[in-house]
């Protein structure tokens, strides 16, 4: 189990040109961050444990130094490490048109995610992904048809998603524009959503962290430094289990929670069946027929 570490994370925008000035200025007002010092290097900052970097009217999430070490005297056993070549963990940041998205789209595990979900020629599910994150497994359902409502509640994560998504409808992609448009971003906790707002909601999804992956050393670079973004949150792995239960009180066809292949159940509540890959199960949760 993740255990939350007191405090969260030092964070600071850091503009990268002058030109990023005004965008980093209007984040700083939203987000309540402060600015980095100018030309901070996250190799060796350690005043911030992460800077939301703005370059060019785009967003990264990159570790610093600091994130890893805790500054001096003090030593974290941070998600990210240092590789041998002294790169840093990083950066996150949201590319709906990617190569790495583009290759996803042909995976394996797209084809699980789909039959968790129900996607099988049946009329456009509407799938409300109640823990965002990244919006990958969004955009992969997306491209499958669905229309999905994305909730996310870390406003950091909210910024690299509304940026993602706005650098993908005006890229000039169509495949891309298309996929995006099935695509519509709530910030806040998915339980605070009006009736209303459930009322054409089939499908609700939840690919909650914690537990951590039995095998750290293998989550990618950029979810390690994403758990670090959350690091000291209130007790994530109980508000994971408290959503799922919300879920399951909700008027939809079925929950589908997304696991590592060997990770206990979501709150020990047994699914209807789940969808099994080699590393990734799907627990699918079925409350009544996809009309």
């Amino acid at each position: 189990m993740s255990r939350p570490r007191p405090g969260r994370p030092s964070l600071a925008l850091l503009p990268v040109h002058s030109a990023d000035v005004p965008l980093a200025t209007s984040l700083a007002q939203r987000l309540q961050l402060p600015f980095a010092p100018e030309a901070t290097d996250p190799r060796s900052c350690q005043e911030f444990d992460l800077l939301l970097m703005v370059s060019g009217g785009m967003l990264s999430l990159q570790q610093t130094l600091g994130g890893i070490t805790g500054g001096p005297g003090e030593r974290r056993e941070r998600a990210g490490r240092k590789s041998s070549g002294g790169a840093l963990p990083g950066p996150v940041r949201v590319d709906f048109g990617s190569p790495e998205m583009r290759h996803r789209r042909r995976s394996g595990q797209n084809e699980l995610l789909g039959r968790a979900v129900g996607v099988a020629g049946r009329r456009s599910l509407h799938v409300l992904d109640a823990t965002a994150g990244l919006g990958r497994d969004s955009f992969v359902l997306a491209d499958m048809g669905c229309e999905v409502t994305l909730c996310e509640k870390e406003p950091v994560v909210v910024a690299l998603l509304e940026q993602g998504l706005q650098a993908a409808r005006l890229g000039g992609d169509p495949w891309l524009q298309q996929v995006v448009r099935r695509m519509s971003l709530v910030a806040g906790d998915a339980r605070s959503l009006a009736t209303q707002q459930l009322d054409t909601v089939d499908v609700i999804y939840l690919d909650p962290m914690f537990p951590q992956r039995e095998k750290s050393a293998a989550v990618k670079k950029e979810m390690a430094l994403f758990q670090l973004l959350l690091d000291g949150a209130a007790d994530t792995e109980l508000d994971a289990d408290q959503l799922l239960h919300w879920a399951v009180a909700q008027d939809v066809a079925r929950v589908v929670v997304k696991r590592a292949v060997r990770t206990a159940f979501l709150g020990l509540r047994k699914p209807s069946h789940s969808v099994t890959g080699k590393a990734v199960r799907f627990d699918v949760y079925v409350l009544r027929s996809i009309d």
